[in-house]
């Protein structure tokens, strides 16, 4: 691939959407024939691990990786199944997470349930049953340093005596079927004893989260924050016209009002939640059943919150009615939200406070992981 098809590529790429980063001054990934260099990292089994740990492996794959990425998430299944198909020929897998979870923004988790703080690592972890160690990087990222880890993933293959003899891409196919296995293909001949017939290739994915990035996370939070917040009346006609959901966007709506402690108090998580889809076919409704005349008491809230959505105060005392308009097994209490598809057809509902992660796994399920 010449340099303008790869820009292309990645130009073409949903995640890339993000704002370019520059990696910290002097890094330079790993040369080949480069000796392995040591850490010691923390895994989500609560053990320390060295390569020490690794020492009778004939092959050491080493790959820098993440929760969040869209391009992690599609190697997952195969980082397993190389685990499963060489764990007993003398083949060792180790995942690091590169990441300063401090260090992402909001817009960049449009494709996650988690993001990439040490206890979400262990919980993608346990959820996705990782056969192979997964050590956090992200205080220090004094490994992902050393190795020159640009981007997740991010794959090193060392050979018995842990000299560099892969690095780069696991494969070409990331969300398609691969036609070029370029990490099995490496592990096979280092096993072989043969020379590895791509030594090197381009690595495609997230770029690596270094912790200068904070201040750009830290101002991404007050621009949004300024982000203006209304609030309109709604009938009980449009409230129906709002559950057929006759768009291509998947609709989160949340029932609240200013009375209701629980309702106010998980705003920011709804916030958080349309500040990381809302960059895809996704849009967060909320609806406040304070009376009307409270408009503007409703309004101060929302603003104090910076629910920057769509939002709404029910404009009909008929609360019957509006339950029926809306969903028919509301049974009646706030807070009480919902997700609605395109078309209708509610994927998830809840009556009291939500488990943010709940929604989101909700959300991401339907939207997808992966490009």
């Amino acid at each position: 691939m010449n340099r303008r098809s790869a820009l292309l590529t990645l130009a073409a790429t949903p995640f890339v959407l993000s704002r370019v980063q520059a990696d910290p001054a002097g890094l330079k990934t790993l040369e080949l024939g480069a000796d392995a260099p040591d850490f010691k990292l923390t895994g989500v089994d609560d053990r320390d691990y060295s390569l020490k740990d690794f020492a009778d492996a004939k092959v050491l794959v080493v790959v820098f990786t993440c929760n969040h990425c869209p391009s992690a998430q599609a190697y997952e299944g195969r980082l397993a199944k190389l685990h499963a198909d060489y764990k007993d020929k003398g083949v060792a897998l180790v995942a690091i997470s590169p990441n300063d979870p401090a260090a992402l923004r909001l817009d960049e988790l449009g494709y996650t349930d988690l993001s990439d703080s040490f206890q979400e690592m262990k919980v993608r972890a346990r959820d996705h049953k990782y056969p192979y160690p997964y050590l956090y990087d992200g205080a220090t990222q004094t490994t992902a340093q050393a190795y020159g880890a640009l981007a997740t993933p991010h794959v090193f293959i060392f050979d018995a005596g842990r000299k560099l003899r892969y690095v780069g891409r696991f494969d070409d196919g990331e969300v398609k079927p691969p036609k070029s296995h370029d990490a099995v293909n490496a592990v096979e001949a280092l096993l072989a004893g043969k020379d590895v017939p791509v030594a090197k290739t381009r690595v495609f994915g997230c770029s690596t989260k270094w912790s200068d990035k904070r201040k750009d996370a830290v101002a991404s939070l007050a621009k949004w924050d300024a982000e203006p917040v209304s609030l309109e009346p709604i009938t009980d006609e449009a409230v129906s016209k709002l559950a057929k959901n006759d768009t291509k966007k998947l609709r989160l709506v949340n029932l609240w009002a200013t009375w209701c402690g629980p309702c106010v108090a998980e705003l920011p998580e709804f916030v958080a939640i349309n500040r990381m889809y809302r960059g895809r076919n996704f849009e967060l409704v909320t609806i406040s059943l304070d009376d009307l005349e409270k408009r503007a008491q409703a309004l101060k809230v929302l603003q104090e919150n910076h629910v920057a959505a769509t939002n709404y105060i029910l404009a009909t005392p008929d609360r019957d009615k509006f339950g029926d308009a809306l969903d028919k097994e509301w049974p009646g209490p706030v807070p009480y939200t919902l997700l609605i598809a395109p078309g209708g057809k509610v994927l998830f509902r809840k009556g009291g406070a939500v488990d943010p992660l709940e929604v989101k796994r909700a959300i991401v399920g339907f939207l997808g992981r992966t490009f």
